[in-house]
């Protein structure tokens, strides 16, 4: 395994105010939801209905709350880059990459994990800046970065050493 003396950690959250907003207002018409129902016995009367109701309310509110604390940690040391999101913890080893490059994407349709864009996975929480990587079996992801500087050092030592 080779090894490239770089050291890079960046944590990511979804800070806008308006988006916790819409998020809070969410929460709450959850709540109001259950707070008009807890008693209804027509509700109890057809199984099928509280099944698909509670179901909803249960999913609703693990999507709320996964969004609130959504962190995006990425990770880049001697062995190669380690990217983190909720229930993914993707690890790419330096002799695995065929080509990396910071780039500025745009807009790629919202936050959190994009899926067949053309750069493949795309993993980002705000901004258009990222670290587009490109591995040696064809596989390839971008990584939504904000420290463009410090990153765009890295890639240039990564280029400039034989790996």
């Amino acid at each position: 395994m080779n090894r490239l003396n770089a050291s890079f950690k960046e944590e990511q959250y979804i800070n806008m105010w308006w988006f916790r907003l819409i998020l809070a207002g969410s929460l709450a018409v959850v709540i109001w939801a259950v707070y008009e129902t807890w008693g209804s016995t027509q509700l109890y009367e057809n199984i099928g209905a509280a099944i698909l109701f509670w179901g909803s309310l249960l999913i609703g509110t693990l999507i709320i709350i996964a969004v609130w604390f959504w962190k995006l940690t990425t990770h880049i040391d001697n062995y190669g880059i380690t990217v983190k999101c909720l229930f993914i913890n993707k690890k790419v080893n330096w002799d695995e990459i065929e080509h990396l490059e910071v780039l500025d994407y745009g807009f790629i349709g919202g936050w959190g994990v994009r899926i067949g864009t053309k750069y493949g996975t795309v993993y980002n929480t705000s901004g258009s800046k990222g670290m587009a990587v490109v591995l040696k079996n064809n596989k390839k992801f971008l990584i939504g970065i904000q420290k463009e500087q410090e990153l765009k050092k890295i890639v240039e030592k990564w280029k400039n050493t034989s790996l």
